[in-house]
């Protein structure tokens, strides 16, 4: 649908790239430990969830790979995706950490294989030729990187069919000139930490927003990520309430009006911001 809810296009629930559907809405598992992430994932699945992250430096990738065996959803209904550590990104190091995340996870193999961080720019090359390697070998159905700056992007490019880059974006830390590359190249943008760590839960504007459609903050943030064209999201939540009203975001659909006033709430508030990154890059 489009902005004013008019008119056909794919499915609200679902984003393609590179002729491939996403669910738009996915369940994000950072910091998830325990019992909290087996039970998370295994609610989501249960809710509908196809779309499940995950990474090494996680420490959760046996528990989701349990969850996900254990919930009885075939596994080729799920996307999943698991990440690289800055550490391995050395060819071997890639290829051996990465069987060792489908052994946790119980898989043959991840729908997609993102590099992590973009710490080693000078070795880009052989980390994405051996991540085309283990795609090559059925081990990966698709490779992308994630914390990649639109240069830093446009690079690996210039090395592989990059899938998708994964990174913060919620109202008020906009992704426009990332955007524009990404719909260039026909890249996934998946948006991580996309309610601002629950900073919009109180935003006025995004409240009102909101009631005009019986909808919390939260749902219309994430109705306003998924209903950009080639943007998917993964916010985390532990409890089966939060897990479900996050779903609930594909019965209504925000005006261009609206979305225009939940875009003018960028300020340039970056969440997720550890000393190894360079976003000038």
């Amino acid at each position: 649908m489009n902005g004013d809810g008019s008119g056909e296009e794919s499915r609200m629930d679902e984003v393609i790239a590179r002729g491939t559907a996403v669910p738009a809405l996915g369940y994000g598992t950072w910091e998830l430990e325990g019992d909290d992430c087996l039970r998370g994932v295994a609610a989501a699945l249960e809710l509908g969830y196809r779309h499940l992250d995950t990474a090494q430096v996680y420490g959760n990738e046996d528990l989701v790979g349990q969850a996900l065996a254990d919930s009885g959803v075939a596994r080729e209904e799920v996307f999943l995706t698991t990440k690289v550590w800055n550490s391995r990104l050395e060819p071997e190091r890639v290829r051996s950490t990465t069987e060792d995340s489908l052994r946790r996870l119980r898989t043959d193999y991840v729908d997609l294989l993102l590099i992590h961080w973009p710490v080693r720019m000078d070795i880009l090359p052989q980390t994405l030729e051996a991540m085309r390697g283990l795609q090559e070998r059925g081990l990966v159905r698709h490779v992308g990187v994630s914390n990649f700056t639109p240069a830093q992007l446009r690079e690996a490019l210039a090395h592989a069919e990059v899938f998708c880059n994964q990174v913060e974006y919620h109202p008020y830390l906009g992704q426009a000139a990332l955007l524009e590359v990404c719909r260039e190249q026909d890249v996934l943008l998946t948006a991580y930490s996309p309610l601002a760590r629950g900073r919009v839960l109180e935003d006025p504007v995004l409240r009102e927003i909101g009631e005009a459609h019986g909808k919390s903050a939260a749902q219309v943030t994430l109705r306003w990520l998924v209903q950009q064209p080639g943007v998917a999201t993964i916010p985390k939540a532990a409890s089966r309430r939060h897990i479900e009203s996050n779903l609930a975001i594909f019965d209504f659909a925000l005006s261009d009006a609206e979305c225009a006033r939940i875009a003018a709430l960028e300020r340039g508030e970056r969440i997720v911001d550890p000393d190894w990154a360079d976003w000038a890059a």
